[in-house]
């Protein structure tokens, strides 16, 4: 059983978002085996309350309070400086005395980072080992958001994509070893890094198929008349909401000509204004709900159409898992191990969409098939522990 100092950019709990339910997973598996000290941020009041479940699997904890507002205000000074913006958006002295303080106090024996932003924190890898989950190729997202906006943030975007690629390099030089969500993501990274090629691997996601499975009795969220079109999600994160206003705009309208009772269900938390702005008739906005899966449970069709997506949508994998079938964006899809067709349906336009959905509803028994076999495709590819002891081998044990 090793000590391990595990740092994490956001709350690992409530797993109820794409980067918290990798993080929370990952947190869960080490502690199997381990003792975990705990170091991270919490950015929403409300997951104050969670604290204690989440005590339960650490030895030490610290966590520090983040109001984005002000960390925004704090990241321009990268401006200055040179460096990322993220950087600075995620500087705190109180944590980095807490890890001083327990590296000096705790044998610590390997660090894990999850986000590469955290290992600002860990300036000295050649004395303290580092594994870095960086997850997503970060730097590449802000590439992509510099082609769709317009200047002055597509000069703010393109800058600190180029700034945060240059860091994402020194620490996985400097790293143990790094790992990314899939192998695509390492290949573009080795492109960026080609002197770090030899020390990356792809550690996919999983889905916990117990918690997201059809078998659990849920009441309908949906009223009779209505033929729910599901997208479930972060509602303050720019791709989701890029994703449904698009869909609102481009897809639902068409779709409510020839069924009108077409509903499209946006379901998460923090929904941004311009998200609340599409309520209406044919649009439900809920924000926060206590459990996901009755949505999911009962949707004609699931659907993602994120048009800028990096890595695994865990948003993907537990519709599949609850057996309903999902019509994705060919960047959600492109990651996910499934059959085309059979499994999971790829949209590249608005076209696709309307036929996908359209032939889905006009034929029930398809739509099921699709579902189950969606389910089959989770249960045998994407198991948490499967994945995730790939990082095992890179733990180091206490010494002597």
């Amino acid at each position: 059983m090793a000590n391990l100092l595990y740092l994490v950019h956001r709350l690992p709990y409530p797993p109820n978002k794409g980067d918290k339910v990798r993080s929370f997973n990952l947190l869960k598996h080490l502690a199997l085996k381990h003792r975990i000290y705990l170091g991270t941020f919490i950015d929403d009041p409300d997951d104050e309350v969670h604290l204690k479940a989440l005590r339960a699997y650490c030895a030490g904890l610290y966590v520090a309070r983040l109001s984005p507002r002000t960390a925004k205000l704090r990241s321009l000074t990268g401006l200055l400086t040179g460096e990322a913006l993220s950087l600075p958006y995620y500087r705190n002295v109180g944590l980095r005395a807490w890890i001083k303080r327990t590296c000096a106090t705790v044998p610590i024996d390997t660090a894990v980072v999850f986000s590469s932003v955290m290992a600002d924190y860990i300036p000295d890898m050649a004395r303290l080992p580092t594994l870095v989950d960086f997850v997503d190729l970060d730097s590449a997202k802000w590439r992509q958001y510099a082609t769709t906006h317009r200047w002055p943030l597509s000069w703010l975007y393109r800058r600190e994509g180029e700034r945060l690629l240059a860091f994402e390099r020194d620490v996985a030089a400097r790293a143990k070893h790094s790992f990314f969500v899939t192998a695509e993501e390492c290949d573009l990274f080795r492109k960026a890094a080609p002197e770090c090629a030899g020390r990356i691997d792809a550690m996919c996601n999983g889905v916990d198929a117990e918690f997201f499975a059809p078998v659990h009795a849920m009441s309908s969220p949906f009223t009779a008349d209505e033929i729910p079109i599901v997208f479930t999600g972060a509602m303050d994160y720019w791709p989701n909401i890029d994703a449904a206003v698009w869909f609102a705009g481009e897809v639902l309208p068409r779709l409510c000509r020839r069924y009108p009772g077409i509903r499209f269900y946006i379901v998460g938390r923090s929904p941004d204004p311009t998200v609340q702005a599409l309520a209406g008739d044919t649009v439900v906005v809920t924000g926060t709900v206590d459990d996901v899966r009755p949505y999911l449970a009962h949707a004609a069709v699931v659907v993602a159409p994120l048009r800028i997506a990096r890595g695994i949508q865990n948003k993907v994998l537990e519709a599949m898992a609850m057996a309903r079938p999902v019509v994705a964006s060919a960047a959600c899809a492109g990651p996910i191990d499934a059959e085309r067709g059979t499994e999971l349906l790829v949209a590249d336009s608005a076209d696709d969409y309307l036929a996908h959905i359209e032939s889905l509803l006009a034929n029930w028994i398809r739509a099921d098939t699709i579902g189950q076999a969606a389910r089959r495709r989770v249960l045998a590819s994407y198991s948490w522990d499967a994945h995730l002891s790939l990082i095992d081998r890179y733990l180091e044990e206490p010494a002597p």
